[in-house]
């Protein structure tokens, strides 16, 4: 019987040796495409039996022209770089791990909150420029008491909503997909998005890049938040109506943002939000621990080699 082919379109990771692990058991040949371009994909995936996927762009169009593909694994939470019907038109089961990085995001949540509540990055900006003062720092406000409103209720922000609450922190949450009782259960507000936006202090993203998310944030929606009130952003860049964000920050209606993911990465040089006092940006690293990213290859590359075994994956992507 001939080795399962699996196609590696791109891999951002120092190493694929966990999950060529996870893969041992079927003994497949790995190949990885020279580039993300659909050309170098098809030159490696176009007769592959799965494709393991990271950040690269399987469309339709593509995806039409693989002649074996029975899995798709992506290398990470949300799937939006993978025409979901289109591979299920073409009978490929796609998968993804929904998990792998919860402790690691709503860590990188709560220090984001905390670096624009203390105002770290600024102090430390005027220390080094050897300025040992207070004045430029004012107004700093207790964290207790304070309200973090969380948009979205998935796995991250139910484990960044106990982190909030340590600090003292009231927390709120807005999720049409999940019930007020499941919110309640965590120890959480449900409220509306209107009622999240207006008595939130800080309001971190967790939702999903949708159709109907997208530009989620844009200028009517800053306007009704908090005076005052500060983004944080570790889910998806174009959740966010970057200009609008700009415009907030000029007018002082926003006091600061911190963000994780923007709308196109790598950042441009020349973006509004760089050299920013009250802007704290991290290069997409939030998902980011060597453990975090050896459950990921390990979780992923399993369940693809569970579907090329006839089995049903633990993550499966849902459709529709």
């Amino acid at each position: 019987m001939p080795r399962p082919l699996i196609a590696v379109t791109d891999s951002p990771f120092p190493s694929l040796d966990p999950a060529k692990a996870a893969l041992a058991r079927i003994d497949p040949e790995l190949r990885l495409a020279k580039s993300a371009s659909a050309e170098d994909i098809l030159a490696v995936a176009r007769d592959a039996d799965a494709i393991l996927v990271t950040y690269a762009k399987l469309s339709g169009d593509l995806l039409r022209q693989l002649t074996r593909c029975k899995a798709i694994g992506r290398f990470g939470l949300g799937v939006d770089n993978i025409d979901i019907p289109a591979a299920a038109e073409r009978g490929i089961t796609v998968t993804y791990v929904p998990d792998y990085c919860m402790q690691e995001v709503s860590d990188h949540a709560m220090a984001l909150l905390l670096a624009l509540a203390r105002k770290i990055p600024h102090s430390n900006a005027l220390v080094q420029a050897g300025r040992w003062e207070v004045p430029a720092l004012v107004p700093i406000h207790r964290l207790a008491g304070r309200v973090l409103g969380l948009v979205g209720f998935g796995n991250i922000p139910r484990a960044l909503a106990p982190k909030a609450k340590a600090f003292g922190l009231r927390v709120v949450a807005q999720d049409p997909y999940v019930s007020q009782h499941a919110v309640s259960a965590a120890g959480v507000e449900s409220v509306s998005f209107d009622r999240l936006l207006e008595i939130s202090d800080f309001v971190s993203i967790h939702a999903p890049l949708l159709p109907t998310t997208r530009g989620l944030f844009n200028t009517q929606v800053f306007q009704k938040m908090k005076k005052g009130a500060c983004l944080i952003n570790t889910a998806r860049g174009p959740l966010v109506d970057e200009d609008a964000l700009v415009s907030a920050l000029d007018a002082g209606h926003l006091a600061a943002a911190a963000l994780d993911v923007v709308a196109v990465e790598p950042l441009s040089k020349d973006s509004r939000l760089i050299g920013r006092d009250n802007v704290v940006l991290t290069p997409h690293t939030a998902f980011y621990s060597v453990e975090a990213l050896n459950e990921l290859q390990t979780k992923c590359a399993a369940d693809v080699a569970r579907v090329l075994s006839g089995e049903t994956p633990v993550y499966p992507v849902k459709v529709g």
